[in-house]
């Protein structure tokens, strides 16, 4: 039941359906340069060969056309052939589709906490929320970039992908919930990192368009770039000489009909190979490659290139926790709006809309405990009546949630096997560190100020309070961590009984570790990492806008250092 539970609740709070919308198809901007990997030739040689093409490798391939021949390999398909990825209304469905042609592909931490990674061009911007914000000024001055350059290459995205949200009653309320819970200043609608209460960017133009990292393609030379769909990368291929670096010069990659493919570098010393494959694949890939830790080469029978203890180490998630509002009122479809910025570092944001499930969620929710149906069928409000006029099959609401900064905690990866379109095994530790249960605490208090405000009060039933509502959070199976006797009575525990994702993971190459300050492998030659696995913490509410804007800027980087 775990997992179909799942999938539903998800689905609420992503808010499935939406008739007008799910009708429209998404723009294909007809890229020329888009060709299914059965395509390509056998062997095939680039000045830059660039290994995801996600929120990070979209745009860095696209400005590294701009000088240079460039090979981008996407193991997913495009983006422009799915309407669910388009639109708010199928937000939702891609998680929930397990196919092997699906946007996503779940993957259950060793934690228990059910997860998602992207295989699409565009990757995680093509199946999140679509909530724009950028980093922090101390976490671009920590990173230590030129600022400058970065403000350049954000502004480069935002061209493109970010635009301001028609904020309407649901997102409205809870900005000003925020406002009376003391979540202040009202800083307004800003792409700025700011403590207070803000209106971010979204994704989605003033048509309901979703518009991802994929968009960003749109920048490239047509004439110098190539990208391969369903492409999946197998190996990173080195030159071993004794006494010198191992150099990275091609790799391998299969393509939908099962047929090897090689392509290599061209001659020049300045051309390179990029791992842009996500918090997940690019760890992984590099382990299966031979650049990792020696024990775990020697356990699946890898080639070692290089001992590199600290691939897969500091992995970390944002934990999320979430309390779903019934609603007495209709309420719009919307998703991540207005964010509550907290000075101890928990972020509230909220979505919301009705949606239709058949009256499973409903009977499911009602089932797992019998405060649940205290929110349908209330003794002390004879008003109150279930919400599709007790036939089942719709519910109206939203969500609240908080994700806390960060993380501290933080785990590993591992192998399972050698195959790249596994899952490997990740183990998050969430809540092992004392400072994050403290800010989820603290978050949550947050949250319980806004459902309470009198700005809220209209998307509350009269007598529902806050402790019914963590109650059937507490006693729903949301994930497939084990439940303790106190986990309503003790903040702590309920922070940690019902952790979620917020899809913000990071961590297994991380900067100073696996990579320098250039994203060069320590140790390899022609080899970086350039993507959210090199973060040691995710910047701001929201990674996507950060990770969008490095691969830009060290597109421009690199080739002003080929330049020289």
């Amino acid at each position: 039941m775990g997992f179909e539970f799942w999938r539903f609740f998800i689905a609420a709070f992503i808010v499935l359906f939406n008739p007008i919308a799910s009708q429209r198809q998404g723009a294909d901007p007809g890229y020329k340069f888009l060709h299914h990997a059965t395509s390509a030739p056998s062997v095939s040689y680039y000045d830059y060969i660039v290994i995801g093409g996600g929120t990070a490798g979209c745009p860095l391939a696209a400005t590294l056309s701009e000088k240079s021949f460039v090979l981008l390999l996407e193991r997913g398909g495009s983006p422009y052939e799915n309407p669910n990825i388009t639109f708010p209304s199928g937000f939702g469905r891609p998680l929930a589709d397990l196919s092997h042609s699906s946007p996503s592909q779940r993957f259950i931490s060793e934690d228990g906490v059910i997860n998602a990674r992207a295989r699409v061009l565009g990757g995680g911007s093509c199946i999140n929320a679509g909530f724009y914000s950028r980093a922090s000024a101390d976490y671009i001055a920590a990173a230590g970039f030129d600022g400058k350059l970065v403000n350049e290459s954000y502004g480069w995205v935002e061209k493109l992908v970010a635009f301001e949200p028609l904020m309407e009653h649901w997102q409205t309320a809870v900005r000003d919930g925020l406002l009376e819970a003391g979540v202040g200043p009202d800083n307004g609608y800003t792409f700025d990192h700011l403590i207070g209460t803000k209106i971010g960017g979204t994704l989605f133009d003033a048509e309901g368009r979703r518009h991802t990292a994929a968009d960003l393609l749109k920048y490239a030379d047509p004439a110098k770039l190539t990208v391969l769909l369903h492409a999946s990368v197998h190996k990173i291929l080195f030159i071993l000489k004794e006494g010198k670096s191992p150099v990275a010069n091609g790799v391998v990659f299969i393509d939908g009909f099962g047929k090897l493919h090689k392509a290599y570098l061209n001659g020049g010393p300045k051309n390179e190979i990029i791992l842009s494959a996500g918090a997940i694949g690019s760890p992984q890939l590099l382990i299966l490659s031979g650049v990792g830790p020696l024990g775990q080469l020697k356990a699946h029978n890898i080639t070692k290139v290089l001992d590199q203890p600290f691939v897969g180490q500091g992995m970390s998630d944002n934990p999320m926790n979430a309390v779903f509002v019934p609603s007495p009122i209709p309420v719009e479809i919307s998703l991540i709006q207005a964010v509550g910025i907290t000075p101890f570092g928990s972020y509230i944001e909220a979505a919301s809309g009705e949606f239709f499930v058949g009256g499973w969620l409903q009977d499911h929710l009602t089932s797992t405990s019998d405060k649940v149906g205290g929110i349908w069928y209330s003794q002390d409000a004879e008003d109150i009546n279930p919400p599709d006029g007790g036939g089942g099959g719709g519910i109206q609401g939203g969500f609240v949630l908080e994700k806390i900064m960060g993380p501290l905690s933080k785990g590993y990866l591992e192998l399972k096997n050698k195959n790249p379109n596994d899952n490997p095994s990740v183990t998050f530790n969430y809540f092992s560190h004392p400072v994050d249960v403290q800010r989820c605490v603290e978050g949550l208090k947050v949250m319980t100020s806004v459902l309470e405000s009198k700005a809220f009060s209209p998307f509350k039933y009269r007598d529902m309070n806050v402790s019914l509502l963590l109650d059937i959070v507490a006693s729903a199976p949301i994930n497939l961590r084990a439940k303790h006797p106190n986990t309503t009575t003790s903040l702590e525990q309920f922070c940690k009984d019902t952790v979620m994702t917020i899809w913000h993971y990071h961590g297994g190459c991380e900067v100073g570790k696996v990579v320098d300050s250039d994203y060069k492998v320590m140790g390899v030659d022609r080899l970086r990492v350039i993507d959210g696995s090199t973060f040691s913490e995710s910047p701001g509410t929201n990674p996507q806008a950060t990770v969008m804007m490095l691969g830009r800027y060290m597109g421009v980087k690199i080739l002003r250092g080929r330049s020289h």
